[in-house]
């Protein structure tokens, strides 16, 4: 059950109206990595948690706060496109080529689909999808998820950061880069909460047992390209982070198969015919 709290978390109200500046800000609301999905995916996650208790309350915490940070940046957004030009005429009215500018910026759909408000979509106009997001039902491996989504987030934001001159709209920027980092630091907490409950550990699934891998290459760097750089990192030597093994490199690809050879298609099909001699799917051959 969800019960809505009319104030909103954090002021979102800019000191003036930039049509240009809510096209952009669109991301971080209906794009890959924006509020919409995180709030979604953290729901979602908490929703299928079967284990109850704090990790699923952690879930269902953030989640709704995400769901608070989609409607102040609607509210911001609306508040950005009041007032905004609606047309060349108006702009040049205005005598201002940083309003010119912010006309070119607008995005049309703002006005013509939504009213002058919000719109589910990213900075291209590209509508938010639920492919968006992901609840795999381990918590590990959703939670390392978690703080990629976050990092993205926060990255987005201090972008669009640099991109606008109105107060207003830095200090509910400045609020979302807060969030962001306890939110980062909060899934990093997360996962070594679950180590030390001995839930999970990695690599994922760690319930998998290891003697069903091929575990000559479990623990293999190999590598793809010209030189050999790569052995510099800890991802080439020394002990693994799971503490299992130790990381081995390998200076060139290596292969365990012979070239594969496919038989011909099946002729039904209408494929390429078959060369002399080449096996066909009923077994005979040209």
């Amino acid at each position: 059950m969800f019960s809505h709290v009319k104030d909103l978390q954090f002021e979102a109200r800019p000191d003036a109206p930039d049509a240009g500046f809510a096209a952009r800000l669109q991301e971080v609301l209906g794009g890959k990595w924006g509020e919409m999905t995180v709030a979604n995916q953290y729901l979602f996650q908490g929703w299928s948690c079967r284990l109850p208790g704090k990790y699923k309350d952690l879930l269902l915490d953030v989640g709704t706060e995400e769901v608070g940070h989609v409607e102040m940046i609607c509210t911001m957004i609306a508040r950005l496109l009041d007032g905004a030009p609606l047309s060349i005429q108006e702009t040049a009215a205005e005598d201002n080529p940083m309003l010119a500018a912010i006309y070119g910026g607008s995005n049309p759909a703002h006005f013509i689909h939504a009213g002058g408000g919000p719109l589910p979509v990213d900075s291209n106009g590209v509508p938010w999808n639920g492919s968006y997001i992901t609840a795999s039902g381990n918590l590990l491996a959703d939670f390392h998820l978690n703080v990629t989504a976050e990092a993205q987030g926060r990255l987005q934001v201090a972008r669009l950061f640099h991109m606008t001159d109105d107060p207003g709209v830095k200090q509910m920027l400045r609020f979302l880069l807060a969030r962001d980092t306890m939110h980062q630091n909060m899934w990093l907490a997360a996962i070594e909460q679950l180590k030390e409950d001995g839930l999970e550990e990695m690599p994922v699934p760690e319930a998998f047992p290891d003697a069903e891998q091929e575990n000559s290459v479990a623990y293999q760097f190999i590598n793809f390209s010209a030189g050999e750089e790569s052995a510099e990192g800890k991802w080439a030597s020394g002990p693994t982070p799971d503490g299992k093994a130790e990381f081995s490199y390998a200076t060139r690809p290596m292969t365990s198969a012979p070239e594969p050879v496919l038989p011909a298609a099946d002729p039904r099909l209408h494929g390429t015919p078959p060369l002399v001699g080449q096996p066909t799917p009923d077994g005979w051959r040209r």
